[in-house]
Parts: C-alpha cells; sequence; structure tokens
C-alpha cells in the first residue's frame, strides 16, 4: 500500500519533470554479520513509526477520483498476482513441468482473464484498460518489469557470488557491492535532469543498454577467484543503467495519465515491478542450476556466468520497448487532463465530470 502511495504524494507535490529517486547501498550484511539476519526485519519498526508520525504532522491531503473501491477488480487482481507469483517461486524446487507449477500458471492467467473482463465493464475499474493504449503508460511498464526481472535476479546471484564464489563474508561482500548499489544514489537524479531536457524515451533506452552491456561484461569476466578490481566497471556500467532507468519509468508512467490518477499509474508499475523481481530470481536461479550448482567455487561460477547471460539480454529486450515509448513532444496527460473530454475518453471510465469526483490539495 505504501509503495505506490510515496510517488502518487510525492507527484501532487511536485510536476513531474522535476521527480527523481535516488536508493542507498544496502547494510544487510552488516546487520547479517555483526547482528543476526532477524534484526533484518526489527530496523524497519523505528524507521516505520517515525514515517508514520512525520506524514501525519507534514503530509497534505490529495484524493483520487473514484467514489468507490473496484472490490471484485482488487479480489480478482490480487488472485491472479499470487497465482502467477507462487508458480515461479516453487518452480525451482518441484520443477517447471510439476503439475503444481502448471496448474498455478493456468490459474493465474484465468484469473487475469476474469480481472481484464471485469475491468473492462466496471463502472469504477482500479486500473482502466484505455491506459495501456496511452504509450508512455505500456511502454514504461514493460521496461519497469523487465528491468526487475535482469536486477532483483542479478542482485540474488551476485550476492551469492561474492560468498561462495570468491569467499567474502557477508559484510565484505556488502561493502563491494556499494560501487553497483550507490549508482542510483548518485545517477539517478542526474537522469531525472537529462530526461528534463532531452525526453525520458533516450534516458530510458540509454539505462536499458547500460544495464545488460554491464551485466553482461559482468559475465564474460567473472571467474572463481577472479580479482575484485575486474568486477568495479562493469558493477559501475550496470548500476548506471539501472540508475537511468528509475526517475525515467517513474515520470513516465505517472506524465501518461491525467494527474488524479497518478496513484494507479504508481501502483500499476509497482506491481509489474515485483512480480519481475520474482520471476527474475526464479529463472536466473533455474539457468544457475542448469549449468552449475554449490558443490565448489568453480562450479557456482559455471551456474553464476549462464544466469549473468540471462540477465544481460532480458535488459536489451526492455531496450525495445523503451524505444517505444513517446517522443519529448508528445503531449503529456497534464495537457489532456485540461480538457475534460479527453481525459473521459481516455481514463476509460469517467462518464462525465470526473474533476468534480475527487479534490487534491
Amino acid at each position: 500500500m505504501v509503495l505506490p502511495l510515496t510517488l502518487t504524494l510525492i507527484s501532487d507535490a511536485f510536476p513531474p519533470a522535476r521527480l527523481g529517486v535516488a536508493a542507498g547501498p544496502v547494510l544487510g550484511g552488516a546487520v547479517t554479520e555483526g547482528l543476526s539476519w532477524q534484526w533484518i526485519f526489527w530496523l524497519n519498526v523505528p524507521v516505520g513509526i517515525a514515517v508514520a508520525v512525520l506524514s501525519a504532522l507534514l503530509l497534505r491531503e490529495s484524493h483520487g477520483p473514484r467514489p468507490r473501491l473496484d472490490l471484485p477488480g482488487l479480489l480478482l487482481g490480487a488472485a491472479a498476482l499470487f497465482a502467477l507469483t507462487w508458480a515461479p517461486v516453487r518452480a525451482p524446487e518441484t520443477g517447471w513441468a510439476d503439475a503444481e507449477v502448471v496448474g498455478a500458471f493456468l490459474a493465474g492467467a484465468l484469473l487475469l482473464a476474469a480481472f481484464l473482463a471485469w475491468e473492462a465493464r466496471a463502472p469504477y475499474p482500479m486500473l482502466p484498460l484505455a491506459y495501456f493504449r496511452l504509450r508512455g503508460f505500456a511502454a514504461a511498464n514493460a521496461v519497469i518489469f523487465l528491468q526487475f526481472v535482469s536486477l532483483i535476479g542479478s542482485l540474488f546471484m551476485i550476492t551469492q557470488f561474492f560468498q561462495l564464489g570468491l569467499g567474502y563474508s557477508p559484510f565484505e561482500g556488502g561493502l563491494r557491492l556499494l560501487v553497483w548499489m550507490a549508482m542510483p544514489m548518485l545517477v539517478a537524479p542526474v537522469g531525472g535532469l537529462a530526461a528534463a531536457r532531452v525526453g525520458n524515451r533516450p534516458v530510458m533506452l540509454m539505462g536499458m543498454l547500460l544495464q545488460g552491456a554491464g551485466l553482461g561484461w559482468l559475465a564474460a569476466v567473472a571467474t572463481a577467484g577472479v580479482d575484485y578490481g575486474t568486477l568495479v566497471g562493469p558493477l559501475v556500467v550496470a548500476g548506471v543503467g539501472i540508475a537511468l532507468v528509475f526517475p525515467t519509468t517513474a515520470d513516465a508512467v505517472v506524465a501518461a495519465v491525467p494527474p488524479e490518477d497518478s496513484g494507479v499509474a504508481a501502483g500499476t508499475n509497482s506491481a509489474l515491478r515485483e512480480v519481475g523481481g520474482v520471476f527474475g530470481v526464479a529463472v536466473l536461479a533455474a539457468v544457475f542450476a542448469s549449468y552449475g550448482g554449490y558443490a565448489s567455487p568453480a562450479a557456482f561460477t559455471d551456474g553464476f556466468r549462464a544466469a549473468m547471460v540471462v540477465a544481460a539480454l532480458v535488459p536489451l529486450v526492455g531496450a525495445v520497448a523503451a524505444a517505444l515509448a513517446p517522443g519529448r513532444g508528445a503531449v503529456r496527460s497534464s495537457d489532456r487532463a485540461a480538457d475534460p473530454e479527453s481525459s473521459v475518453s481516455e481514463s476509460g471510465w469517467a462518464a462525465s465530470g470526473s474533476a468534480g469526483r475527487g479534490s487534491r490539495g
């Protein structure tokens, strides 16, 4: 619930052109080694309490345009995503051809079809299907899904490679990941500024190409016992690419819809991002198991290299989606939203007077 609302509140406070995304490096290695892995969960408690209090005190209220929740759509969508997530999570253990996995995929597909059928006729759909006819919305969501297939899958493998393939402790491995994980913190704001000048499409496209190139480079140089310095270049290149995609997809998906539906856009983007991460871990783990294993550092590295090849190819497919995004001169949703008839026809659900259904500010 929190993830899409953060982008919605930021979008309410700032124009899309000024948005940028930064993510700090993960301290999980230090926590795991110095304390215990359970402390990773406890760290969220004081942060959550502090943010809840500050949110109540400092955030201004805003509302979406729907007069009521789309409960049938919510249930169908949640069930479809559960089934489609269950299948790749179980596949590495039971096998991709196992009846449980195949059945979960089929159930997910049927539930997704039912969700789409309901959304096409619902009076106030949770996700107006007409938004997928907007190139900016469709392209940004495709890009973020494919990016997270590669990103989370490769993160899952690289953290293990540092420990099992190269012999670093969890804390030492976490420190060496900083050259990769710090790139979004350093580069994403720059990417947002660049997109404001040249448009989202070229920055997004460049980001996907760099992510694929960096991970492909990593696959080429990874060997058991490889010197860490050899890995710095690939990690930096991939990290820069990742950082360029974060702000551009966030901006593109929110800018594609009327401002009052920025929460719907952000929620769709978040859902596809998380599902992409699940598929990424499952697919790369399956590739790893087919080409390597945990018997020795050399065996692990063989599987790791094969998985990284797949992780490098996925962003190249995402680059195709990025290339299909609208150019800088395309009309933004904020311009269309000024025209009630245009806003109504493209949102696909508001029969009339949508501006009167919600308030902002």
